[in-house]
Formats: C-alpha cells, sequence, structure tokens
C-alpha cells in the first residue's frame, strides 16, 4: 500500500504468537491497545441535533409553534402541497452549530397567551439541553430562545405544532 493511503489511519500490528510464561502455551497477544469505543471519530450532523432540539421544544407545555411567521406560512404550503411529504419539518425554528465536542442552538418559538414566557423559555432550554445532551453525548454550551410570536386564543390556528393537551 502507498504512503499516502496510511497517512491518516494507524498502523496495523498483526497479532504475534508468544508463549505464556505460567503455562507454557502459546497464544495471541493482541495489539492496538486501549478501549475498542475510542477508536475512531463520530460526527453528527447539525440536522440531527436540529431535529432532537425541535422535538424537545415542542414538548414543553405553552410552545404552541417553531419558527417566525414567515417559515411557518411557508412550511404549512409546503406541507399542504400534493406529493410532498406531508409531515412538518421537526427542525423548523431551529439552527445548531455543531463541533467536536460541543454545540450550541438557536430556537425561534411562538407561546400560547396567558403562559409565563420566562417559564417556558427555561423549561425549553433544559428539556433542549438534556434531550441533546443525552442522545448525542455532546457538551450544549448555550440555548438561544426568541419569541417571535404570541398564539391569542381568539386566532385560527393554521399549523398546531406544540403539545397535544
Amino acid at each position: 500500500m502507498s504512503d499516502t493511503g496510511q497517512r491518516n489511519r494507524p498502523q496495523e500490528t498483526l497479532a504475534k504468537e508468544s508463549p505464556d510464561e505460567a503455562t507454557g502455551k502459546s497464544g495471541s497477544t493482541r495489539r492496538g491497545g486501549g478501549d475498542p469505543a475510542t477508536r475512531g471519530r463520530t460526527t453528527i450532523a447539525d440536522g440531527v441535533v436540529e431535529k432532537i432540539a425541535g422535538l424537545a421544544a415542542r414538548d414543553v407545555v405553552g410552545v404552541h409553534a417553531m419558527g417566525g411567521g414567515l417559515a411557518r406560512t411557508f412550511g404549512a404550503v409546503r406541507d399542504r402541497v400534493p406529493g410532498g411529504s406531508g409531515a412538518k419539518s421537526v427542525s423548523r425554528g431551529v439552527k445548531a452549530e455543531v463541533g467536536e465536542v460541543q454545540t450550541a442552538l438557536d430556537l425561534e418559538i411562538v407561546v400560547e397567551y396567558g403562559v409565563s414566557i420566562a417559564d417556558v423559555t427555561r423549561a425549553v432550554r433544559e428539556n433542549v439541553i438534556s434531550a441533546v445532551e443525552r442522545m448525542t453525548g455532546l457538551e450544549v454550551v448555550e440555548v438561544n430562545i426568541a419569541v417571535s410570536d404570541v398564539k391569542l386564543p381568539d386566532e385560527e390556528d393554521d399549523e398546531p405544532q406544540g403539545r397535544l393537551q
């Protein structure tokens, strides 16, 4: 194999036969050292973290929808188009920046009228951090939340995205 083919890969070591000093039997000695879980690298796409965060945020009571008005409008139209997926985008209203060991999230939400915005955003932040850290192993360094609208009781409900009551 050429030198460039092995540049980023550890060198392969063949198992060597050596006599076991206590029994005199020969056995296979494995080289490569360390825990197999530490051999290699796992990368997590931004979209994966966005979906996890979107689902976790929608699960909080008081969150009516995710995303700004324009994003929700286009999403509602896209969901109604024949031949489309028909499923709402779970990552709508979520933007993630994922590094090797950390992630930062920006969320845009619409809250129900009458709820404490401070309590809802605190619950969203806690739920999102818990879900993302538990599922990905990434450290969530910040969750920024923008409340873009309030759903009034008398407004027509174009796209219910919040938790079912």
